[in-house]
């Protein structure tokens, strides 16, 4: 490489740190929030996440910030770049498709919303809805620490021949469904035998099916998985 060459790549080098450096230092303004979706806007981003701008780039943490975002706008997936050229911050997001209509109770006050197929809560508002769409499984008394036992009831729900239109769970925690054709089905409390009882609960309609009596239930109790019991509607 001839000198000339070599001095040329270190003034350009040199240029293009100073270039990246200085932009760096440059404030973000409301219009350089990059966001790809038509749901989600520039004010959403504010108002549900601790940013404030105008900021300089260099210096916002977009770790922390994915974390709000992911958890205030209930999305499933976040990316959040810091951006040169062009300037600004690249927001990628993904929002969750909600299957079920739900509620929750955050301090005495009920929460509407919805719930993905991962049992994750998505409160109303946060996601462009349909008013004429009509939800077959609603969802009452959502909780955070029951989001494993409701992805795993959903899955079954979508994947054998049980047709679950309601799931509620109780202030402590005790889960109880109601199914088309078998009514009331108590799971309670014990996640340790969900796995169990929802198999059982497949075997039991096919079985009852066949049998010919499955416009007889009332109920089923499944809270001990090992010693089941059917209530049948009184002649």
């Amino acid at each position: 490489m001839t000198k000339f060459k070599k001095t040329s790549l270190l003034f350009f080098l040199f240029f293009f740190t100073s270039f990246i450096s200085l932009r760096s230092f440059k404030k973000v303004q409301f219009d350089d929030l990059l966001i790809e979706s038509e749901l989600v806007s520039r004010n959403d981003v504010l108002k549900n996440s601790s940013l404030e701008i105008p900021q300089r780039l260099i210096f916002i943490q977009t770790n922390s910030l994915e974390k709000e975002l992911k958890e205030n706008l209930s999305l499933q997936y976040i990316s959040i770049n810091k951006q040169i050229i062009p300037f600004g911050l690249k927001i990628l997001l993904k929002q969750r498709t909600p299957i079920a209509y739900a509620e929750m109770i955050q301090e005495g006050t009920t929460i509407k919303g919805y719930i993905d197929a991962n049992g994750i809560f998505i409160k109303e508002g946060l996601i462009d809805i349909n008013n004429d769409f009509n939800f077959n499984l609603k969802i009452f008394g959502w909780k955070q620490s029951s989001s494993n036992q409701l992805e795993k009831i959903l899955k079954f729900n979508s994947k054998f021949d049980i047709e679950i239109n309601e799931i509620t769970i109780s202030d402590n925690g005790f889960i109880t469904l109601k199914e088309k054709s078998l009514n009331s089905i108590l799971l309670g409390f014990n996640s340790e035998n969900l796995d169990t009882q929802l198999q059982l609960l497949v075997d039991m309609k096919r079985q009852l099916k066949e049998l010919g009596i499955i416009t007889e239930i009332e109920m089923i109790d499944l809270t001990d998985p090992i010693n089941p019991k059917i209530k049948v509607f009184k002649s």
